[in-house]
């Protein structure tokens, strides 16, 4: 079958070389927002597979036959299994979709293919949203979208002058007519949760902090400008120095690895909420619109509560989504109001987890314990060992010096030089080694103000690690030694606590944010930021519970139900004007067109003589039916007729006076012919 099939192919006509190319532009554009995240191979071969595509059509080469589309099948599908292996998620069913995709050229050959691929490609840019949610990325989608209708029109029309350009111009006003009923619809149209929820598990690495800490991974995320996260206040916004975003405590020192001393364990699988919180923020409350991290953890400041709840708290002010963030999402969080709390206690197991320590390992940094706790209370050691840092040479670098073996003993006593995650691993050692319980917490802290200070733009280089420490009738209390060291870069930021060695994004030259102290370009990458941040927040975010709050303020009550009224309403007053439009449009072009009033005209005088105008009848076949029903205007049918086709369908043909003149003649002609067959007809 598929043999016959090809030969068939071969027997049309080949696609035009334009259409053609906007398909394969199309395709190309399309790629583009899943390449960071395909394999190498699998780019080079839509690239390879494309291209080959399109020598053919210029004769170059020519498209593989059944045996060698086989083999060049089995190689790249082999090549999938391998990189995949035993994974499988959505993000490795995408990329098998795309490998498809880039194969079916190998067989577009006729029309009936190219309409194939035409629908492919556009279910291509549908998945293309599953993991690029931003407004420029809708933008490239939009153009790809594009790009296949004026394929698809060049496909039909191939010689029709200026076809591009008419074809912008027809796609133009067909969104303009369909964009009011788009809004509408995505406004009203029920947004329901779906029956089961696929998590979007992904091979692709995500930037951000981990559940583990060496002493030179934070200082790694100071070299990545990506976001983090933003955050919008109801109220005033904190200070700088207080914006400590706590996400994670790491408890158990593994070598020189820290790490959580318990998982999260086996949670269901399932897609995160991520539309929480809805209406205008109190004064208390601030939202958190977080990028994807594959993590449960959320990010908060202290002394906060829930207010959404697609967010949840847990033990020690941590706060965890029920299901990795494997999309953006947004929450809700308010800040605890001051009450008079008890004197906190710390259990017996609890003092032992926050004790632990290696067997062996740093003996100068245990001494300078031993020496802390012969002659100073908790409180003491912790004020002597923040003194410490504060007047001894401490530096802060992003260039910290190898410490291969006993790397707190380095850091301390020799080279003193070190990123917030090599002080924090240190002086949460020094603490336990002198019976203090201490605990390592990781997060971000600060946060850059954009659009008039509306919202904060915390990203991967803010990422930190701080000391959590008990003191008896305190409770835990935060104390970070990169305060006492680097004061900058708890007031102001990384780029201030560097600027002497000059590392900040020293290896990202195309960063906008490496040139954000020069006024335009950080002028034009907050409103880039802030058009992206809103179309995040109004639109990727409108789900259910923001729909429900929207209609909450028109009058009425709105449920389901109710909207799915509106939404078949709102669709059928479209088509009805759609419709009235159509039909006032025929009129009009009734009127103005001479030649379309002369058509209408021979259409009445073919059904006045006992030949029904059909639909898809041509007007060679309307003179052959006329001549059969009054042979006397045979003749002159036939030339009339010959006389509309010249006009409506010889390529460039002159539509003239003269013509429609001759035309009218031969009509009038026919009508006297039929007049005197009649005539003769009753005399005899």
């Amino acid at each position: 079958m598929t043999g016959s099939n090809e030969r068939a192919d071969t027997q049309q006509p080949p696609l035009p070389s334009s259409a053609l190319l906007w398909l394969l532009a199309s395709f190309g554009i399309l790629v583009m927002p899943q390449v960071d995240r395909l394999p190498l191979w699998l780019v080079a071969s839509c690239a390879v597979l494309a291209g080959w595509r399109w020598l053919a059509q210029s004769s170059r080469v020519r498209l593989p036959g059944r045996a060698a589309r086989l083999a060049v099948i089995i190689t790249l599908v082999a090549a999938y299994v391998a990189t995949v292996k035993e994974s499988f998620s959505v993000d490795t069913a995408a990329s098998f979709f795309v490998l498809a995709v880039s194969l079916k050229w190998l067989e577009c050959r006729s029309t009936r293919d190219y309409y194939v691929l035409f629908f492919i490609l556009v279910y291509l840019g549908g998945v293309n949203f599953l993991f690029r949610q931003e407004i420029y990325w809708a933008l490239v989608n939009f153009v790809a979208l594009a790009g296949l209708l004026i394929g698809l029109q060049l496909l039909n029309a191939p010689d029709l002058p200026h076809g591009v350009a008419s074809g912008w111009r027809r796609l133009g006003g067909l969104m303009f007519k369909t964009l009011p009923i788009v809004v509408l619809l995505f406004i009203f149209f029920p947004r329901m949760a779906p029956l089961w929820s696929v998590p979007l598990v992904s091979s692709e690495a995500r930037s951000g902090i981990s559940e583990t800490m060496k002493p030179g991974d934070i200082s790694n995320l100071a070299k990545n400008d990506e976001r983090a996260f933003r955050v919008t206040f109801g109220g005033e916004t904190p200070a700088h120095r207080d914006r400590y975003w706590r996400g994670l405590i790491l408890d158990y020192l593994d070598g020189e690895t820290w790490r959580q001393s318990s998982s999260d364990g086996f949670r269901r699988p399932g897609r995160v909420a991520n539309d929480g919180g809805v209406g205008e923020l109190q004064s208390d409350e601030y939202e958190v619109l977080l990028e994807p991290t594959d993590q449960r953890w959320a990010f908060a400041l202290a002394e906060s509560r829930v207010a959404s709840r697609n967010v949840v708290e847990e033990s020690e002010d941590l706060f965890r989504f029920r299901r990795p963030a494997d999309t953006t999402v947004r929450y809700r969080l308010a800040f605890e109001q001051e009450t008079q709390a008890s004197s906190p206690q710390l259990s017996v197991e609890e003092r032992q987890r926050y004790l632990q320590l290696p067997d062996a390992g740093n003996p100068r940094a245990r001494e300078l314990a031993a020496s802390f706790k012969e002659r100073l209370n908790d409180a003491g050691m912790v004020e002597t060992l923040l003194s410490r840092f504060r007047d001894q040479p401490y530096y802060y670098t992003l260039r910290p010096p190898r410490m291969a073996e006993d790397g707190i003993d380095t850091l301390l006593f020799d080279v003193r030089r070190g990123f917030c995650a090599h002080y924090a691993g240190a002086t949460t050692f020094v603490l336990r080694a002198a019976g203090v319980p201490a605990r390592v917490v990781v997060g971000y802290q600060g946060g850059e103000p954009v659009a008039n200070n509306d919202y904060l733009i915390v990203r991967q280089y803010d990422a930190h690690a701080w000391v959590e420490v008990w003191l008896d009738g305190q409770g835990w209390v935060r104390l970070d030694p990169t305060a006492a060291i680097a004061p900058s870069r708890i007031e102001s930021g990384l780029r201030d606590a560097v600027a002497e060695e000059g590392s900040f994004l020293e290896d990202n030259w195309a960063s906008p944010e490496r040139y954000s102290d020069i006024k335009v370009v950080r002028w034009f990458s907050h409103q880039l930021d802030r058009i992206n941040y809103n179309w995040q927040r109004w639109v990727v975010g409108y789900q259910g519970e923001s729909q429900m709050d929207l209609l909450s303020r028109l009058p009425g009550s709105f449920g389901l139900k109710e909207l799915g009224y509106i939404s078949a309403g709102i669709v059928g007053v479209g088509l009805l004007i759609a419709a009235l439009f159509s039909a006032l449009r025929l009129k009009q072009l009734e009127r103005k067109d001479d030649f379309g009033r002369l058509i209408v005209a021979w259409h009445r005088l073919c059904n006045r003589t006992g030949v029904p105008v059909r639909a898809g009848d041509t007007p060679i076949d309307l003179a052959s039916k006329l001549a059969s029903a009054a042979p006397e205007v045979s003749d002159t049918a036939r030339l009339f007729a010959q006389g509309v086709n010249s006009h409506y369908y010889k390529a460039g043909a002159e539509g003239g006076s003269v013509e429609l003149a001759r035309l009218r003649r031969l009509l009038a002609t026919m009508k006297k012919q039929l007049r005197h067959s009649r005539s003769n007809r009753n005399r005899s």
